[in-house]
Formats: C-alpha cells, sequence, structure tokens
C-alpha cells in the first residue's frame, strides 16, 4: 500500500507524535532516530532530514507534547469567572492528582535537560510559561480585591515547585503519598499563599 504524500508541516507533525509516543515508551535516552523512523515505515533519513539530530528531535518532541497543555492550561485561565476559581481550576488539572498528562514523561525530560542544551531550552522556556500564565492570574485576583499575594510571581513558583514534586513522588514512589492527601497539600498551600480561609 502506498502511503499518503503529506506536506512539510503534516509530516512533521506525525514524526513528533511517533516520538513522543517513543520517548513514553522507551526513555529519553534510549530512544533512537530508527524507533520513530520504524514506528513509522519511514527511513531515518526522512527524521534526519526534518531535526538533523535525535537531540533536536527530542527538543521539538517534548515542545509539541507541551502544547496540548499549554493550551488547556490558556483555556482555564481565561474563562469568564474570578481568577480565584480559574485559578483553582488550573493548578487541581496541573497537579498529578488532576488531569495532565504525562509526568513520566516530563520527568524524564528533566533528566535528560541536565545534559541536554536544547531540551534545557525547552523545558525552561515551557516552565516560565506556566509560571508566567499562574502569575497573571494571580495578579488579576489581586486587582480585583478577591485574595490578598504581595508576590504573584513568587506564589506561581512556590505552587508549581510544590506540584512538580509531589508529581515526582507519584509518578517515582508510588504509594509514598495518597493522591488525596497530595491534593489536600495542594488546596491548603494555596489558600495559605492567597491569605485565604480554608473553605
Amino acid at each position: 500500500m502506498a502511503r499518503v504524500r503529506l506536506s512539510v508541516a503534516e509530516r512533521r507533525e506525525e514524526l513528533l507524535r511517533a516520538a513522543v509516543e517513543q520517548i513514553e515508551a522507551r526513555g529519553v535516552t534510549a530512544v533512537r532516530i530508527a524507533d520513530v523512523a520504524s514506528a513509522l515505515g519511514v527511513s531515518n533519513a526522512l527524521v534526519l532530514y526534518h531535526f538533523s539530530t535525535k537531540e533536536k528531535l527530542v527538543a521539538a518532541a517534548f515542545a509539541y507534547a507541551a502544547e496540548d497543555d499549554l493550551a488547556r492550561l490558556r483555556g482555564l485561565l481565561g474563562r469568564r469567572t474570578t481568577a480565584l476559581r480559574r485559578l483553582r481550576a488550573a493548578v487541581r488539572w496541573y497537579a498529578p492528582t488532576g488531569q495532565a498528562k504525562g509526568w513520566r514523561l516530563w520527568i524524564e525530560g528533566w533528566s535528560a535537560a541536565l545534559r541536554e542544551p536544547a531540551l534545557r531550552e525547552v523545558t525552561r522556556d515551557l516552565d516560565r510559561q506556566w509560571k508566567a500564565a499562574l502569575s497573571e492570574v494571580i495578579a488579576e485576583g489581586v486587582t480585583a480585591g478577591e485574595f490578598e499575594c504581595p508576590d504573584p510571581a513568587g506564589t506561581a513558583l512556590r505552587l508549581t515547585a510544590l506540584l512538580d514534586g509531589l508529581a515526582v513522588q507519584l509518578t517515582s514512589y508510588g504509594g509514598s503519598v495518597s493522591r488525596a492527601r497530595a491534593q489536600q497539600w495542594v488546596d491548603e498551600a494555596l489558600g495559605r499563599e492567597l491569605g485565604l480561609l480554608q473553605e
């Protein structure tokens, strides 16, 4: 059966989807160009034509994997409701107890980023985008008088650090903390950061 001819953008997206799947299955360090090519029934040369190196393919795959989550975050934070409700929805969704997918992928990515400059730049940029989005909605809530927070950027950093750390505990060390307990800690931290009484 002949392969359908894809545009450059379509082919690139197909390769990125396959790369994400292979990274999830094999891990960042073990995945090879040949694995991605084989999964699609294409040549190694085609993959290299689009990405030139494994490192560039992996960095692009992580950026691709984050696009859906970032779009969802923007959607949650852009709703027509109070800043507090938007913030709670975003934090609960992002939390390892929520529906945000791919924590294993991101934990592997953070580890590989220690040695891979291209991946480090991608993960750093994505981290900045998450923190900036949370900081912005926190500042909106302060302006609207919904809660108090003297340092929205610091609060965003502390919240994401807590969420990331809990993700490692829940993903890598199953049973070390329950999902219910992790969610309770996240809710308590958010309440403390915003000067709110627990409801």
